[in-house]
């Protein structure tokens, strides 16, 4: 389907969540039940455990990466992130998660096409490693 930039190497499965702003997950993502709970979110109340997280960008407060850190440790955060910017804060919580946990978790940047092919509750598979990004449906 497409490639893409890794920021951070790792695999995984799900159905997409589509977010249609960016979101900070510091007071946006609730990490005991993985739902959006910023009152400014389109998509408040969406629950993005288990999911590939597609937006098009991270947003906001450097305290982001620690609560994905703790979304993704506990079980309710999303199992990728794949985004057409990159985000240096989303990037640092995927590293932190793996080097404190031993979780590979994936974050990507993709091209426009690929962003704009991708669906809510579509099954995407990502990988990425130092070779470079794969994102595809199915």
């Amino acid at each position: 389907m497409g490639e893409g930039r890794p920021l951070v190497a790792g695999e995984a499965r799900g159905p997409a969540l589509v977010l249609e702003e960016p979101l900070s997950f510091w007071g946006g993502v609730d990490p005991e039940t993985g739902r959006v709970i910023d009152v400014h979110h389109p998509q408040l109340g969406v629950e993005v455990t288990g999911r590939v997280l597609v937006m098009p960008s991270g947003r906001g407060s450097s305290s982001s990466s620690s609560v994905l850190v703790e979304s993704i440790h506990a079980g309710t955060g999303p199992v990728a992130i794949v985004m057409r910017e990159p985000d240096p804060i989303i990037a640092l919580g995927a590293i932190v998660v793996r080097e404190l946990f031993g979780t590979r978790f994936p974050v990507v940047v993709v091209d426009e096409a690929t962003y704009r092919s991708l669906r809510t509750d579509a099954i995407v598979s990502v990988h990425a490693d130092d070779a470079g990004a794969t994102v595809e449906l199915g």
